[in-house]
């Protein structure tokens, strides 16, 4: 079982040769792009290194990149021999599995990273420490980590009712809204009998309101069924937002705008 990991740490610098450097692949969570690399290296060239990468100390001889692949990258491209790093101390080290999954958090946090690299890091991490652990460390809620880890990350619970029961799709958002497998096995059950565009209603109403019963769930599901064909224009800074707020929750931006709707009509109602 991984320990769990502390962020705080602490490092000196020190020049080693490049050679010595091991970068653990299964780890870096990202494919360089050869363009981004150049211009690194230019910046690098013509600036100086500002930020040394943070190595780890695995013998006499091999150091463990924990952040700092692209610099790296980029270095070897000028054909550096000998580079400054940040070597972390022995007594604020980690093991070897805490080492890779401190690696994975130092990446992820990347502004640049797409949503595939994100949900690679997601499960390499949470292979390693965890759900728990691994969202905290990422900064991201359980429902978040959940739908970057997608069908990978449901449980073996809800996996088994794959195909005969639920479809793959059906089973990641299930388990994204209801977390307890107990009752999204309940639910699973229940769904089963409905033909599939309705299934799809009903997870969207349960989306909306987990902690109704499965009568009032059904009762939604087959009134958002009905077509309603309402046409309204947005403003092309508003469209934008739409589409990247639906991109985050990995959801049709159709889906999205009347999910916004119907639960602003659904507010009014209360408040009158």
């Amino acid at each position: 079982m991984v320990k769990k990991y502390t962020p705080i740490i602490s490092y000196k610098l020190k020049e080693i040769p490049v050679k010595h450097i091991k970068v653990w692949k299964e780890a870096q969570a990202r494919t360089l792009d050869r363009e981004g690399i150049s211009e690194l290296a230019k910046s690098i060239k013509s600036e100086g290194l500002l930020n040394p990468p943070l190595v780890q100390k695995e013998n006499k001889n091999t150091y463990l990149l924990m952040s700092g692949q692209r610099r790296l990258a980029a270095l070897k491209r000028l054909g550096a021999k000998k580079i400054p790093v940040h070597l972390i101390t022995k007594k604020t080290e980690y093991d070897l599995e805490n080492a890779k999954a401190a690696s994975v958090v130092e990446n992820i946090h990347r502004n640049d990273m797409n949503h595939k690299e994100i949900a690679d890091a997601c499960k390499f991490l949470t292979e390693q420490v965890g759900k728990s652990a691994a969202s905290k460390s990422m900064g991201m809620s359980l429902s978040t980590l959940n739908k970057y880890l997608g069908f990978a990350g449901v449980p073996d619970k809800l996996k088994v009712l794959v195909p005969s029961i639920i479809s793959r799709d059906e089973a990641t958002k299930l388990y994204n809204i209801i977390p307890n497998v107990s009752k999204a096995e309940n639910i699973a059950q229940k769904i089963a009998k409905l033909d599939s565009p309705l299934r799809k209603k009903y997870l969207l109403a349960l989306s909306q309101s987990p902690k109704s019963s499965h009568q009032k769930l059904l009762k939604r599901a087959k009134s958002l069924r009905i077509k309603r064909n309402i046409s309204f224009k947005l403003s092309k800074t508003n469209a934008q937002k739409l589409a990247r707020e639906s991109n985050k929750i990995e959801m049709n931006p159709d889906e999205l705008a009347s999910k916004i709707i119907s639960e602003y009509l659904q507010r009014k109602k209360r408040r009158n």
